[in-house]
């Protein structure tokens, strides 16, 4: 009787997890490589919520118009922004902002996930110097986090 009740139990656990409601939240770090300092870096984390589907548009053969979105009806106002400190200064690379960063963005992901988000997926890219003149370049990352619908 023990060993079915166990085995219910953990059948029902499984099903109750599987069948939960999931809900995802992006947090983006934007950090500037622009050389002598010049350019910004923050964290990125949207408050207000987008439904995809209002800002899509379907092609076909027969139907090919344009997407009729606007810019101002995307956007969002609320979200947060967090400072942080550029890669790089007048001397050139510093590392001791790389760490203040690493500590902001540890502090931030240790918060989410005190608040019961988990930590799903990271990804990352960099658009960097593209030679003499251009003096752009960011690092971004991405981070997605998950959790059971509250």
């Amino acid at each position: 009787m023990k060993k079915l009740f166990i085995v219910l139990a953990i059948s029902l656990l499984t099903f109750i997890d599987t069948n939960a409601q999931v809900e995802y939240k992006v947090v983006t770090s934007v950090e500037s490589i622009v050389p002598n300092g010049l350019g910004r870096s923050r964290i990125i984390s949207a408050n207000d919520q987008k439904d995809y589907k209002e800002f899509t548009s379907t092609q076909t053969e027969d139907d090919n118009g344009r997407n009729k979105s606007k810019r101002g009806e995307i956007r969002v106002k609320g979200f947060d922004e967090t400072k942080l400190l550029n890669f790089y200064n007048i001397g050139g690379i510093r590392f001791q902002n790389i760490a203040a960063n690493d500590a902001i963005i540890e502090s931030k992901i240790n918060t989410m996930i005190e608040e019961g988000w988990e930590l799903a997926f990271v990804t990352s890219g960099v658009e960097s110097e593209g030679g003499k003149g251009d003096g752009q370049g960011i690092f971004i990352t991405r981070y997605l986090f998950k959790r059971n619908k509250q």
